[in-house]
């Protein structure tokens, strides 16, 4: 019965852990997470502004470019090898990684996000007592997944789920600037979001099976109406 009893207790004890970091990663996803994520619509009020993208389905066609040309071939994977890099405490492999990610934004408005965001997300960690943060803080190679990478593994979230958290973040940001901008009904977004997440286990799966040689891509209309709504007259969403 000893024996029993020890063993339940340990099994609670890692079903407390994981529950933990379940929540954790909720903390780390959330809109609500103050690092101004919303503020930011990554070209997609240009190409509203523009006519390219004026319906749901559109809006559909647009995510699902820039999940599966950039999202799965660049952002997923350079983030699993930044929480692989931090997990072993390798701060030459974790700047290489940065700078890569930070040199795939192709226009000065998406390096900007990037900036701003991780360096954001560098002081609200530094405030949550983690050292590693400080690092990064005024560095221009900081970026969102160098810093969420960091508090995932200090956090001790699996890979995983690290990625589709991430991942799920990035869609329901895109999502809700769409319901925004073109607009679209509470419901026609949420409608959306069930579509997109379907693609969502294979598109990571995908990227977590990429090597250093295939990562790369490019969504040209990204570029595009990025740059352009770095000059547009009138927008909701910062550029």
């Amino acid at each position: 019965m000893k024996f029993y009893l020890l063993n339940l207790k340990r099994v609670l004890i890692i079903v407390m852990i994981k529950d933990i970091a379940l929540l954790r990663l909720f903390q780390l996803v959330s809109p609500g997470l103050p690092i101004g994520m919303y503020s930011y619509s990554q070209g997609l009020e240009r190409a509203v502004e523009d006519g390219l993208v004026t319906t749901s389905d559109q809006v559909y066609d647009w995510i699902e470019g820039l999940l599966e040309q950039g999202m799965t071939q660049i952002d997923l994977p350079i983030l699993a090898r930044l929480y692989d890099a931090w997990s072993l405490d390798d701060i030459t492999k974790v700047m290489h990684w940065s700078a890569t990610l930070m040199a795939y934004r192709e226009t000065f408005e998406l390096r900007a996000e990037d900036r701003q965001a991780g360096q954001a997300l560098a002081r609200l960690l530094i405030e949550l007592d983690f050292e590693d943060a400080a690092f990064w803080l005024r560095r221009n190679d900081a970026t969102l997944a160098t810093l969420y990478a960091l508090a995932a593994v200090r956090w001790e979230i699996p890979k995983q789920e690290v990625v589709i958290g991430y991942l799920w973040s990035w869609l329901e940001n895109q999502v809700l600037c769409a319901v925004k901008l073109v607009p679209l009904g509470q419901v026609a977004g949420q409608r959306l979001l069930i579509k997109l997440a379907d693609l969502l286990p294979e598109q990571v799966n995908r990227a977590l099976s990429l090597t250093d040689k295939e990562i790369g891509g490019s969504a040209f209309g990204l570029a595009l109406f990025s740059s352009r709504h770095e000059m547009q007259y009138s927008r909701l969403f910062r550029s």
